[in-house]
């Protein structure tokens, strides 16, 4: 079976969301080593997506899109991506007990 390999892209909008989730765990509760951890299992859960990023149920989301929403689960948070001819265009990290709909 052949894999599909997409190109990867991340919007900013997504490093500010990590960065702030990070900051959060190291600084404010003091927890540097969960900061990077959480940051590696971000990081490998992509690049696992990355062969299969269509092969998975879309985000079901109250307003009209252009590109459908994926998410992959990670911890107690969410990544949001989308797929564009041949890039998975990485959007949102989002804590799971957020209003995701509002979000999005």
């Amino acid at each position: 079976m052949n894999e599909k390999h997409y190109k990867l892209c991340f919007l900013p909008l997504f490093e500010d969301d990590l960065n702030a989730i990070v900051e959060y765990i190291a600084v404010r509760l003091k927890n540097p080593m969960a900061a990077n951890a959480l940051v590696d299992d971000v990081q490998q859960s992509i690049r696992e997506r990355l062969s299969c990023a269509e092969a998975f149920e879309q985000f079901r989301s109250v307003k009209e899109r252009q590109y459908p929403y994926y998410r992959i689960y990670v911890r107690n948070y969410t990544i949001f991506y989308v797929v564009i001819d041949d890039v998975m265009e990485v959007r949102r990290l989002l804590y799971n007990r957020r209003d995701l709909q509002e979000h999005i």
